[in-house]
């Protein structure tokens, strides 16, 4: 069978954060609720067409995941298990916001299954947190980690954020101490990107972000203070402790099949493309009447006629561009992209579709070319011009 990772889209949260462009927004609680039902009534529709697949791992993403009430999140996951067949032990994620759990919640989410949380602190100094626009400060964060910990969670992965408008060297350093006290199986340690459409890109004058040098320098502290706590490098922004790399997200860097369910989701089988509908009421027309949805769905229609009817962004990827995404997402892990690997998918050396790039990169420094391709430190710092470089057309 062909293993799948499955995405769970929850769209909603208690505020806008200044530096999110993801698809989320403040809700009723009729409204949640109205959505969780829509999304059941998906995955009963969809699993069908999956029944060659086995599902490795769930990652319920957003938005606020834990906005929702324990119940409910037991509910879509055991719809999910009776829906898809599911290997013995699966990784189960849910992203967690600290001020939006509860004991209840979580002692809920660890009975349904859930064996992994990613809690979001992002800063641990006050004024960085109020600047980013979270609703918690770092004491509600400390009080969200002990009641995972209280509640039996053993795989808790910490999300920080560096180049946060008015950061300094010290004020990230004691972010990273306190982390690392705390000792999670997991950081995942991203810089900010001002992003289009969100408050920071329209107030981007008012603020004081730091420039390109101190961002890589922030970066750089990352990697040696974890590095000499035990965590390793696997991918450019995440770290762990050995056997706890998510599975979850290196199905996507590794360009294994994925299934979004829910609003704006994203998905990738057997090397097709599509999103979901991004706005409720599309989503609401779309699942409310779950019959009709069950019989479009059938088994022995055409698999892209299905999706053209519900999905957006359909894209049947191209021999080449399968060998762009195979690149610059393996890139992106620090194992890099297996030579042998690539020969077996594609059928040709990769030196005879990317020689003349890859003799460039070595003398930029850039690359290490052995049984894999890697990154070099300083590739990691410029990944993006990287990768861009593996463009065919």
């Amino acid at each position: 069978m062909r293993e799948l990772s499955v995405y769970l889209h929850i769209p909603f949260c208690a505020q806008k954060c200044r530096y999110c462009d993801f698809l989320s927004y403040p809700a009723s609680e009729q409204e949640r609720r109205e959505y969780a039902e829509l999304l059941i009534r998906e995955i009963v529709a969809c699993a069908p067409l999956y029944k060659n697949h086995q599902v490795i791992s769930v990652f319920f993403g957003g938005g606020t995941p834990s906005i929702l009430d324990g119940k409910t999140i037991e509910k879509i996951l055991c719809k999910l298990r009776e829906s898809f067949f599911f290997i013995e032990k699966p990784e189960i994620t849910i992203e967690v916001n600290p001020g939006t759990v509860t004991e209840e919640k979580l002692r809920t989410y660890y009975r349904a299954g859930v064996n992994r949380l990613s809690i979001g602190l992002q800063s641990a100094d006050e004024r960085e947190l109020k600047v980013l626009g979270r609703i918690h400060d770092y004491p509600c964060f400390c009080w969200t980690y002990e009641l995972a910990r209280k509640t039996g969670f053993q795989n808790i992965n910490i999300d920080l954020m560096s180049a946060i408008p008015g950061q300094t060297e010290d004020s990230y350093r004691e972010t990273l101490e306190k982390v690392l006290a705390l000792q999670p199986e997991h950081i995942s340690a991203y810089s900010l990107i001002l992003e289009e459409g969100t408050w920071f890109y329209e107030h981007q004058d008012e603020l004081k972000f730091p420039d390109e040098e101190e961002d890589r320098h922030l970066y750089d502290m990352t990697g040696s203070m974890l590095e000499q706590h035990g965590y390793h490098r696997y991918e450019i922004s995440n770290y762990a402790k050995e056997g706890f790399e998510c599975l979850h997200n290196k199905v996507y860097w590794k360009r294994g099949d994925y299934l979004g369910l829910g609003l704006g989701a994203s998905s990738m089988v057997e090397e097709i493309r599509w999103s979901n509908k991004r706005t409720m009421e599309e989503y609401r027309q779309i699942w409310r009447e779950p019959s009709h949805k069950k019989e479009m769905l059938t088994p022995t229609k055409p698999y892209m006629a299905r999706r053209e009817e519900y999905g957006e962004d359909v894209q049947y990827l191209t021999r080449e561009e399968q060998m762009e995404e195979f690149m610059f997402l393996g890139l992106r892990l620090t194992k890099g992209v297996s030579q042998q690997a690539f020969a077996q998918k594609f059928g040709v050396p990769i030196e005879k579709v990317y020689g003349e790039v890859l003799t460039k990169m070595q003398e930029q420094g850039l690359v290490l070319v052995e049984k894999s391709i890697r990154l070099t430190s300083y590739g990691m710092d410029i990944s993006n011009y990287v990768m861009s470089q593996f463009l065919l057309s």
